[in-house]
């Protein structure tokens, strides 16, 4: 599975700004749009076009392997009422 670290970067970048950055902002800046990124943030396993990665990319100031991260299924918990 592949993790977006939309909200970390989103943190890191409010913390050097001094100031709070939404995904509204981020949609404007990169015109993805805040229901794509909400998925992206949000939606164990969502896909999207390598366009987003290349503007989130743009907008963090960042290398693809710090927007996203390879998470190995056997590593990933479901959210249910079955975890161990």
């Amino acid at each position: 599975m592949i993790r977006y670290r939309i909200q970390e970067l989103l943190a890191e970048k409010q913390f050097k700004e001094g100031r709070r950055v939404t995904l509204i902002e981020l949609a404007e800046a990169t015109g993805i749009s805040r229901v794509t990124l909400s998925k992206m943030v949000n939606q164990r396993g969502y896909g999207t076009l390598t366009d987003h990665l290349d503007k989130l990319c743009a907008f963090f100031g960042c290398r693809i392997e710090q927007l996203a991260e390879y998470i190995p299924d056997s590593e990933v918990v479901e959210k249910s009422g079955n975890d161990k």
